[in-house]
């Protein structure tokens, strides 16, 4: 494919690249001749991040077992089992899956002036197949994209066997055409409601919150059989993302983690705490906020409110930026009801409570179908990498970006975002970047 074509030439072909019926259900985004130039101290960021954040979900499984085995507090793990089904937590406790953890990871991550801020971390993400094809299709256009141009593909093939299948369950389905053309064989996308587990190796297209309606997955399938990720629902709360700031447990974390891992977490992950409605003793306080009790919460100012409230999991309203409540950008009342729910919901769905993390403002242009021009925009970009774990090692597969425009708080896929691959910027660090845009001002 030649590389001189028009700003608006490459973009026309990227969107006459799209396969036919689409990669998502009813879904469409923007599309850029060019993708998104990321600096030097960025692309570092992200080559180092995949192996900490497999050392963090090793750490969080060791940690949760530790608890049943009494070996640490029982807090934990009650906390991390609210809500669940008491045979989801047996399976889940198996010693068949004891080690295992998501072998794919993709956090989302806000782009800051001084790097990223983890605002999630999936282990049952969407966007797998689109990236691959982003990936591929600008790889055409002579980009030298972030991961390779196959290296989505290669990824998910190291941890699926050619003989193994995607099941969905019918809340993901919409989902299902991307993964039907990466795998180029809809026979091996299945659904997760009738599957009749055969042994095949398994990747695991649905959360643990529809496993009670899965009965005959439930009935044929056994920890033993290949599954990632594993059926751990207290692996999917993001609940950790508080409890790694926790102060009694900081000892655990430094010790799995090590000094210096555990020091280049805190860089990425924002403060944040359990929305526990325990009543502390006279003379405690809730750190960094310096309340006595949650109740307190409601009564901050909307300056004060530029923290970020969010169900931690085990709820169709944990994914899909449901369930998360701004504070600075609502009105008291509305954020008084939703601290009261948090608090009133804890022991079957624990919240989790984090500083707001405002990414900077950026351009980067797309396509105008109408016009055919190219139209620039001002936005905030959502950068997920996804990170393959083969042989105990994460590996960068790619990298998807969610260019929001700029007056969006909640930044994910909608209608007017951009959506494109990732890049090396070509000159090397921030000054370079700068000049052509795509560094904050």
């Amino acid at each position: 494919m030649s590389v001189d074509l028009s700003p608006v030439e490459r973009a026309r072909f990227v969107a006459s690249r799209l396969p036919e019926g689409g990669l998502f259900s009813e879904k469409s985004w923007r599309v850029s001749s060019r993708p998104f130039p990321l600096s030097a101290r960025h692309v570092r960021h992200l080559e180092r991040m995949g192996q900490l954040l497999h050392n963090f979900n090793k750490a969080c499984n060791l940690l949760y077992r530790r608890s049943v085995e009494g070996k640490m507090p029982a807090w934990i793990h009650e906390l991390l089992d609210a809500g669940k089904p008491p045979e989801l937590i047996e399976v889940a406790r198996d010693s068949r899956i004891r080690g295992q953890v998501p072998a794919v990871i993709r956090p989302d991550l806000i782009l800051t002036e001084e790097g990223f801020a983890i605002s999630e971390l999936d282990s049952v993400p969407a966007g797998i197949g689109l990236t691959a094809w982003q990936n591929e299709t600008y790889a055409e256009l002579g980009e030298a994209v972030l991961g390779g141009a196959g290296g989505m593909r290669e990824g998910f093939n190291a941890i699926l066997p050619a003989n193994g299948h995607v099941v969905f369950s019918e809340e993901s389905a919409g989902f299902i055409p991307e993964m039907r053309w990466l795998l180029g064989d809809a026979s091996r996308v299945r659904p997760a409601e009738t599957y009749q587990a055969n042994g095949a190796p398994v990747y695991r297209f649905f959360e643990c919150f529809d496993w009670e309606a899965l009965g005959t997955f439930r009935a044929s399938w056994q920890p033993g059989q290949a599954m990632t990720p594993p059926p751990k629902p207290y692996l999917e709360e993001k609940l950790w993302l508080a409890l790694f700031w926790s102060r009694p447990l900081q000892e655990f974390w430094r010790q799995e983690l090590s000094e210096k891992g555990q020091k280049q977490l805190r860089e990425f992950i924002p403060f944040g705490w359990v929305m526990d409605p325990q009543p502390l003793p006279p003379h405690a306080v809730i750190p960094e906020l310096n309340i006595h009790d949650w109740k307190e919460l409601g009564a901050f100012s909307q300056k004060q409110r530029d923290l970020v409230l969010k169900i931690s999991g085990f709820s169709p309203n944990a994914w899909g930026s449901r369930g998360v409540y701004i504070g600075s950008d609502m009105p008291t009342p509305d954020w008084q009801a939703a601290v009261g729910e948090a608090l009133r919901d804890f022991a079957t769905h624990p919240h989790v409570l984090q500083r707001f993390v405002r990414g900077a403002v950026f351009t980067h242009e797309y396509l105008n179908e109408e016009t055919g021009e190219l139209v620039e925009m001002k936005g905030r970009a959502r950068i997920c990498p996804y990170y393959f774990v083969v042989n105990d090692k994460a590996r960068l597969g790619g990298v998807l970006v969610t260019f929001c425009p700029a007056d969006k708080k909640l930044l994910h896929g909608m209608a007017d975002a951009i959506i494109c691959p990732a890049v090396a910027a070509p000159e090397s660090g921030e000054e370079g970047a700068e000049k052509r845009g795509h560094l904050p001002r």
